[in-house]
Formats: C-alpha cells, sequence, structure tokens
C-alpha cells in the first residue's frame, strides 16, 4: 500500500500537529484554485456547489489534543476504535460505543469482568467477547483491523512491546492515529524519545479529552456530573484520618504469589482509592506492585483487605477467606479475623467501572458513614437498596444509551 493510497482510504481523519516521532499523517490536500470565474468548465475540476460541500466538510473538522501525541485533527468522529488496557475501552463504552471496540487486552476476562457490573445497569449491554487481544498487537493484526483510532498510548506500546518509532509512525501514517494515554497509571518514566515532555493525566481529565475526540461533550458532562456529586459525598462524610483503617490491595490468581498495592500512589490506578484516603498499612515499608507473603501481611496487619480481580467470573471469594483463614500467619492479621476481605474490580478502569468501584470502596472502608457492603461471594455487583446508593444506576445507563 502506497502513502497516497492510504491518504485516499483515510482522508477524514489526520494527524494535524506535532506527533509521535517525525511520522506525521497529511491532512487533506487542500482544492485547487477556482481561476477566473467567467473560465470554461474543465473536466476534474469542481464545480461551484462541489467546492462549497467541500468547504463545508473541511468546516466541520476539529482537532484534539493529548500527550504523548500532540495534536490531532478529526473530520469525523471515529467509528471503530482500538483499545489496548481496560481504561481506554471503558470510555469508549461511556460514550455509547462499547460495540464499537476491535480489540483490548484479554478480551473474555474482561468481558466477563466488566458485565458483573453492567447488570446493574438497566438496559445497558456490552459484549467485548472474542476480541482481538492487543497486549501485544502486531502491525499486520492493526492493518488488518482497520480501525478508526487507536485508542491507546503509542510511548506505553514502545516501552513494553519493542516497537520502534517507525512502526508507530507506520501505523499513524497508513491505517489512523494513536490517541490515549496509559502511563498517567501510576506516573511511569515514558521511554527516552519522550522524556521531558510526558504529560500525565487524571482518569476524568484524560476521559474528556477521548469525549471531545469523539464528539461527546455533552456525554462527558452528564458522567463528570455523577462523579463529581460522588466525589462530594465521600469527602463531606470522610471520618477523621486518625480514625480510618487501615487496608492493603492485593492481587493474586491463586494466592502461591500475591501483589500488595499501595492505595494512595498518584495516578489513575487508585481514582477509586486515594479520594477514600485509608491509611497505607505497610506505612511505606514496600512499594507499589511488590510480592509479599502471609507473614510480610501479617507483619502489616491490614484492618480492610481488598482482593483486585475478586469479581470475575470463576472467582470465588469464600474460597479465598477460607485460604486466609486457614493458614496460620493470616489467620491473625486482623482483617481476617473480622472478615474484612473484600472483592475490588480491576486498577485500569474507566469511568464506568471508577463509579461502582468508589461506592464500593467507600462502602467496604467506612460503612457507618456510606452504608454497608452486602456480603458478597460471587456473581455480579450485588443489588444495593435505591436509598443506600450513592449514584444513580439508571441516570447512568441513560446517559450510555444516548438519553441525555
Amino acid at each position: 500500500m502506497t502513502q497516497d493510497e492510504a491518504l485516499t482510504r483515510r482522508e477524514w481523519l489526520a494527524y494535524g500537529g506535532a506527533v509521535v516521532g517525525g511520522g506525521l499523517l497529511a491532512g487533506c490536500s487542500g482544492s485547487e484554485g477556482a481561476g477566473d470565474a467567467d473560465s470554461t468548465q474543465t473536466a476534474g475540476t469542481p464545480t461551484d456547489a462541489e467546492a462549497t460541500q467541500t468547504a463545508a466538510e473541511t468546516d466541520q473538522s476539529y482537532s484534539v489534543s493529548m500527550s504523548p501525541v500532540g495534536e490531532v485533527s478529526f473530520e469525523s468522529p471515529p467509528e471503530t476504535v482500538f483499545t489496548r488496557l481496560t481504561h481506554h475501552a471503558d470510555m469508549a463504552f461511556a460514550l455509547g460505543r462499547g460495540d464499537s471496540v476491535t480489540a483490548m487486552h484479554a478480551p473474555d476476562y474482561y468481558d466477563g469482568l466488566w458485565n458483573q457490573f453492567v447488570e446493574r445497569l438497566p438496559g445497558v449491554s456490552l459484549d467485548w467477547s472474542g476480541l482481538y487481544s492487543s497486549w501485544q498487537p502486531s502491525k499486520e493484526q492493526l492493518y488488518e483491523l482497520d480501525s478508526d483510532v487507536h485508542l491507546a498510548d503509542p510511548a506505553w506500546i514502545v516501552k513494553q512491546d519493542a516497537w520502534s518509532q517507525s512502526d508507530i509512525d507506520e501505523i499513524a501514517e497508513n491505517v489512523s492515529p494513536w490517541f490515549g494515554n496509559s502511563l498517567s497509571d501510576r506516573h511511569q518514566q515514558p521511554p527516552d524519545s519522550w522524556a521531558g515532555s510526558y504529560e500525565y493525566y487524571t482518569l476524568w481529565e484524560q476521559f474528556e479529552l477521548v469525549a471531545e475526540a469523539f464528539q461527546e461533550r455533552e456525554r462527558y458532562q452528564a458522567l463528570a456530573a455523577i462523579h463529581d456529586d460522588l466525589l462530594s459525598t465521600i469527602e463531606a462524610d470522610l471520618p477523621a484520618e486518625s480514625e480510618r483503617p487501615t487496608a492493603v490491595m492485593l492481587a493474586s490468581a491463586d494466592l502461591d504469589e500475591i501483589w500488595a498495592y499501595t492505595m494512595d500512589q498518584p495516578g489513575f490506578l487508585n481514582a477509586h482509592t486515594r479520594p477514600l484516603g485509608p491509611r497505607d498499612a505497610f506505612e511505606g515499608a514496600i512499594e507499589t506492585n511488590s510480592t509479599v507473603d502471609f507473614e510480610v501481611l501479617l507483619e502489616a496487619d491490614p484492618e480492610v483487605i481488598l482482593f483486585l480481580g475478586g469479581m470475575e467470573p470463576g472467582t470465588s471469594l469464600p474460597k479465598r477467606r477460607e485460604t486466609f483463614k486457614s493458614d496460620p500467619a493470616a489467620a491473625e492479621i486482623t482483617a481476617v479475623q473480622n472478615d474484612r476481605m473484600y472483592a475490588q474490580g480491576a486498577r485500569y478502569q474507566g469511568p464506568i467501572l471508577n463509579l461502582f468501584q468508589l461506592e464500593m470502596t467507600a462502602k467496604q472502608l467506612y460503612p457507618e458513614q456510606f452504608g454497608q457492603w452486602p456480603t458478597y461471594g460471587e456473581g455480579p455487583y450485588p443489588e444495593i437498596p435505591a436509598d443506600e446508593q450513592l449514584f444513580d444506576r439508571q441516570r447512568v445507563a441513560d446517559i450510555i444509551n444516548g438519553d441525555l
């Protein structure tokens, strides 16, 4: 495929400013001069009506800027969306484009996990099963998917998957642009080529930019209002810091190897725990994403344990609780003795999962202030009485479905 062919195929979508490396997708070429008004019309020269239509279409173009790609110009909203991580897939879902996603990391796993929450959104459905698994994407597959936008971070892909800058530029030029930010997850260092210029965003700051790219400002504002109200509710009722429990977040497939995560680190991975301000059970003694064993956990002695992935279908929280209770060291942990071991969803949350996880974590940490979290073993997000819900499910469902 030649570049000219690619530009003809993708003339609706083009880079508009300085972006990754030096490879840019040129915009649509301007119309030829109209010449003298009295000159004879020749074959291939646009009529006045055609020129007017072209000008009108050009006037509808818009640009959005996001680090690390810079400014991207669109002539119409993208219709198909490549994603790599679930915070971006959830953003597309929130904007009514869940079915437009063409790829994502571990699609069957996250389809099952997300649908545990979607169950509580009336009239909303989601199906990510069977999509291309894009954790280590190939250029060939990106050509085949032919997505209208790559809602993924090229700096992350260069950092993790050994793609070259020329690979990134090739896809941007011949398929469609990159438009995503992932290293804001925990403020990771970007590759050297982006050092000093990479910008970190909160989850909702990045969601606003994605909404701009899809021309969905109204949907974003409606969801952001719900998020702001939820944060205000939490902030108004948070107990004094000295009265908050010590807590730790854990992840493990089978508890043979356990990863521990602190809950106040910068980045959108903690967008549902940092606003709640629990005390770090490790008191800074370990870094986030460290492996620990039961003895280390006993020494930290958290009052609350949160299990990442605990709501994934097929995961039994009662079995995890029993494993802790049957171990001599783990059984002595305060959270285990007081049955304060709770399920969580996912770290790479988008706006919809963030709303649910803020609510559930508020109840798990502070039941006296925000209501008791129901006893949960497995299955969908539990039913919570309407007067104990911290946000309106029907309103969120309506926004996703376009009823604003």
